[in-house]
């Protein structure tokens, strides 16, 4: 693994091999941020199981369209939003800890 390490330590120019340190710090803050704003949209998420309470206190549901759909587009977008911030999390930990692989120092 050491000598993987140094074959391609050797083999990348310097100015590479230099900025890997700032590199490093620019990915953590990503995932941070990422991280943050992921506990921020799930939290923000309604529960999906509003339809067991309408049935338990008996109400009918006599709501306009619009009154009945709002709460889908926020979801919809709020559900997209955490998979996409999921994503972006994710690469950036890979990236970390391939920087890691690559140049230790």
């Amino acid at each position: 693994m050491k000598y993987l390490s140094n074959l391609l330590t050797s083999l990348t120019p310097p100015w590479i091999s230099s900025s890997f340190p700032i590199i490093r710090i620019v990915l953590i803050c990503i995932a941070v941020l990422c991280a943050i704003m992921l506990i921020v949209t799930t939290l923000l998420q309604s529960n999906s199981n509003e339809d067991g309470s309408n049935a338990l206190s008996g109400s009918v549901g006599q709501e306009s369209y619009y009154a009945q759909n709002k709460g889908e587009s926020r979801n919809v977008r709020l559900s997209r939003a955490t998979v996409a911030l999921i994503s972006i999390l994710a690469v950036c930990v890979i990236l970390y800890f391939v920087s890691l692989i690559i140049y230790q120092g």
